[in-house]
């Protein structure tokens, strides 16, 4: 029930950003900017853009998929740890550094109605009710999945005694039962946890995929793209570490796992590919375009600054793991604040 109600979710971003082109098609009330235009050398470089995207995106969400074959790196060991915090960072960079700033720049232009955009601020407005929508997404999908998972248990054929809360007596074969059980109720509820936890997180990821890459795909100035490759290329791979650490954690099954990592890998290309067809209708400069980008943007905004913050931050961070490891907890501080650095840094390119 859960996975296709995020499916639906999913497919619903999608179409209105894809949407977003036609939208773009309403009148302008700004010209666009005169450019160093050369579509053919543009062409190059969003075919060089497309490739190097795809491959960075599929790397990263397939690395932490394919580490669980190698001891150091499974989600055990505390190396996992580190390059999660890495990943966090540059997850929650963007979300702070390049995404909402974008949704702030769409939603305050000259190019937009001034009522009713200019009498409230609605990029801040969005992100938070993004914000909240995640937090209540989660909550209620965890509490749903933790409810059913008791009920299964308690009705998983052991019998009252052997359910009840374990008593110190001779019966120590009851006892042990008890005891099972509750660990595997505790460990069913994590483990739906994660698994709402890797959903929700490509939801916000795939919004601002792909609406950058129409961005991008429709762009004709060489001296746009050329600095987003390395940007975007760097961003995809990362983004992809923490998704695939969390579809790890989730352990899902290996069709779930194919289907969840070729649609984050597919994103930015559709949408760069969807960029290209449109270069010659699509017009940047459009009030519905830009509304439509700062709506989408902000909300995106919101969901990844939530999930870096509480679902992939707070959660390890407060683990026994990290709080009874110094080291580890230095490490993992240290990661986290070179990838919130790097993918910071490159707001001064993209």
């Amino acid at each position: 029930m859960a996975k296709s109600a995020f499916s639906s979710m999913k497919l619903a971003f999608l179409a209105a950003a894809a949407m977003l082109p036609a939208a773009a098609l309403a009148g302008c009330t700004c010209e666009a900017d005169e450019e160093d235009r050369d579509k053919t050398l543009a062409l190059k470089y969003k075919m060089a853009a497309l490739a190097s995207i795809l491959a960075a995106g599929a790397a990263g969400v397939c690395l932490p998929v394919a580490a669980k074959r190698i001891p150091a790196l499974s989600p055990e060991r505390s190396l996992f740890f580190v390059v999660k915090a890495f990943a966090a960072g540059v997850i929650l960079s963007t979300g702070f550094i390049h995404v909402l700033p974008d949704a702030f720049e769409s939603l305050t232009s000259p190019c937009i109605p001034e009522h009713p955009w200019g009498d409230f601020p609605f990029t801040g407005f969005v992100a938070m009710v993004a914000a909240i929508g995640t937090l209540m997404v989660d909550t209620y999908a965890t509490s749903y999945y933790g409810r059913r998972s008791r009920v299964k248990a308690a009705d998983g054929g052991h019998d009252d005694e052997e359910r009840a809360v374990p008593v110190h007596t001779h019966a120590v074969h009851g006892h042990s039962h008890g005891a099972v059980s509750l660990e595997a109720v505790s460990g069913d509820t994590e483990l739906l946890r994660h698994r709402v936890i890797s959903q929700v997180l490509e939801l916000g990821i795939i919004v601002h995929s792909v609406i950058i890459g129409i961005a991008l795909g429709a762009s004709e100035s060489p001296k746009t793209i050329k600095p987003l490759i390395a940007a975007l290329t760097f961003h995809q791979f990362f983004e992809g570490i923490g998704l695939g650490g969390c579809i790890t954690q989730a352990k899902f099954n290996a069709r779930a796992v194919a289907i969840m990592a070729v649609f984050f890998s597919l994103t930015t290309p559709i949408g760069i590919a969807i960029g290209i067809g449109i270069t010659n209708i699509y017009s940047e400069t459009s009030p519905t375009a830009l509304i439509v980008e700062g709506v989408f943007n902000s909300a995106s905004a919101g969901i990844l600054i939530y999930m870096a913050l509480v679902d992939l931050l707070s959660a390890d961070f407060m683990s026994p793991k990290l709080q009874n490891n110094g080291k580890l907890q230095l490490g993992a501080n240290v990661s986290l604040l070179i990838g919130a650095g790097c993918m910071s840094l490159l707001a001064k390119w993209a």
